[in-house]
């Protein structure tokens, strides 16, 4: 099992950037795809970015793509989501989550871990 920890949310203002990161503790993070997925109050937990295992490929939602962008440092055991040009209907609870499976199919919404979040709330 892995432990997931997430940080580096706020507040920014609309078109700013922010990074949120996550630790994974207890094992290492090579053998998961790894991804983030948000929920805004009132709203379904919506999948947001995944990044396989290898860090060759990844998928984003569409209405984050070209302005979010993920990555991953195995030799740290860290995932990284840089935000750019964020927008009000950004903000919402970002979860660093984690699958045995793959990338693809985390795109779906399907993990097996998910940390429990850091708050980005962005300012019109």
């Amino acid at each position: 099992q892995v432990q997931l920890v997430e940080s580096g949310g706020g507040l920014v203002q609309a078109g700013g950037s922010l990074r949120v990161s996550c630790a994974a503790s207890r094992r290492t993070i090579s053998s998961y795809a790894m991804g983030w997925s948000r929920q805004a109050p009132g709203k379904e937990r919506e999948f947001v970015a995944a990044i396989s295992q290898s860090g060759g490929s990844t998928y984003y939602a569409d209405a984050v793509k070209g302005r979010f962008t993920i990555s991953r440092d195995n030799a740290k055991n860290m995932v990284y989501l840089q935000m750019n040009s964020l927008k009000p209907e950004d903000t919402a609870r970002y979860y660093c989550t984690a699958s045995l499976v793959s990338a693809q199919v985390m795109a779906r919404g399907e993990y097996n871990y998910r940390g429990q979040g850091t708050q980005v709330t962005v300012s019109s």
